[in-house]
């Protein structure tokens, strides 16, 4: 356990120097734009001059880059950063979109780990057969098609065309809240109305959006499994005349332990990559709001969501090391 302590620490000191690089790069890059985003704070063509000097002040924007670059991350860590736009805190704004963006990647990562995992064994047992062959194809259709034509591929078959689905607003929480989650608090509260109201407004961008991460998992898994399949350990138990039942069980266990460790980085990236969903589907998620700064050079909202996205990969990359350390204490070291 002492070494797995030290991992950790070890691990965990790398979060600062990451955070910090993530929000220099995002900071720089939002400096070096040839636009002038105070005049859009202010109100565009029309904005007097009176207006632009004060957003100015207010921002330290009259000072040098790293006054700001300060003033910026000073601002994140105490919730003290504005949005030009609304004049609320940044982390604020984030906050409210946060638990649309948490349930989608939940959905999401549902129908990863639901097709992911079963087709990647299935393809590995049917190794060069028609059928690996067809997973195959399919896992490679999801990774190399880009996310916009399946929504709008899916908004047209499921919504248009069956009209089994509902694209049109939020449903509320319910009433009774424990994680702030509502597909999850309707479960544990046993709220069945709440959980299908969610499930019918997010099953579709999720499914969408997990898509993509199921075929990296397929082919992921796949490998794996026939990895695990060939060493040494497996052909001593063929050897022995082992029932394919308990062969099959040493071989998912072994192949499982890499599998593990990449379902925690593929949460941080459904997590952190729904812009595009959300924007087609009417979500309005930290995604979306992300896109939103994009387009009106709201540099202090893009630069909090840029550092959420890090903590959450940073996060992610934390959890998957420490699955690995524990199932794995050989890369402690």
């Amino acid at each position: 356990m002492a070494g797995l302590g030290k991992f950790l620490v070890r691990r965990a000191l790398t979060f600062i120097p990451t955070l910090i690089g993530v929000t220099l790069i995002v900071f720089v890059i939002a400096y070096i734009i040839p636009a002038n985003p105070v005049r859009a704070w202010a109100g565009g063509e029309k904005a007097s001059q009176a207006a632009i000097e004060m957003i100015k002040r207010q921002y330290h924007l009259d000072q040098p880059w790293y006054n700001q670059y300060v003033f910026l991350v000073k601002g994140l860590f105490t919730n003290t950063l504005l949005d030009p736009l609304n004049q609320e805190p940044v982390f604020t704004n984030i906050g409210n979109r946060f638990v649309v963006t948490f349930q989608l990647a939940l959905f999401a990562f549902f129908f990863l780990v639901l097709m992911g995992l079963p087709l990647g064994i299935i393809s590995a047992l049917k190794r060069n057969s028609v059928t690996d062959m067809f997973l195959r194809i399919l896992a490679l259709i999801f990774i190399s098609t880009p996310i916009y034509v399946m929504a709008y591929l899916f908004i047209w078959l499921f919504f248009l065309h069956w009209s089994t689905t509902t694209l049109a607003g939020i449903p509320p929480a319910p009433p009774h809240q424990i994680t702030h989650i509502p597909v999850i608090d309707s479960i544990i509260t046993l709220d069945w109305n709440n959980f299908v109201q969610q499930v019918e407004r997010f099953w579709l961008p999720g499914f969408t959006l997990g898509l993509g991460a199921a075929g990296v998992l397929m082919r992921f898994t796949r490998n794996s499994f026939l990895e695990a399949y060939s060493r040494d350990s497996t052909l001593f138990l063929k050897a022995k005349g082992v029932p394919k039942s308990r062969l099959y069980k040493h071989v998912l266990k072994n192949a499982l332990v890499p599998v593990i460790t990449i379902l925690a980085l593929q949460f941080g990236g459904l997590l952190a990559g729904t812009p595009i969903t959300e924007t087609i589907f009417n979500l309005p998620g930290i995604g979306r709001y992300a896109l939103q700064a994009i387009m009106y050079l709201d540099f202090p909202a893009l630069i909090g969501v840029t550092f959420l996205y890090a903590i959450v990969f940073v996060t992610a990359n934390l959890i998957a090391d420490i699955l690995y350390a524990v199932i794995d204490p050989r890369v402690r070291f």
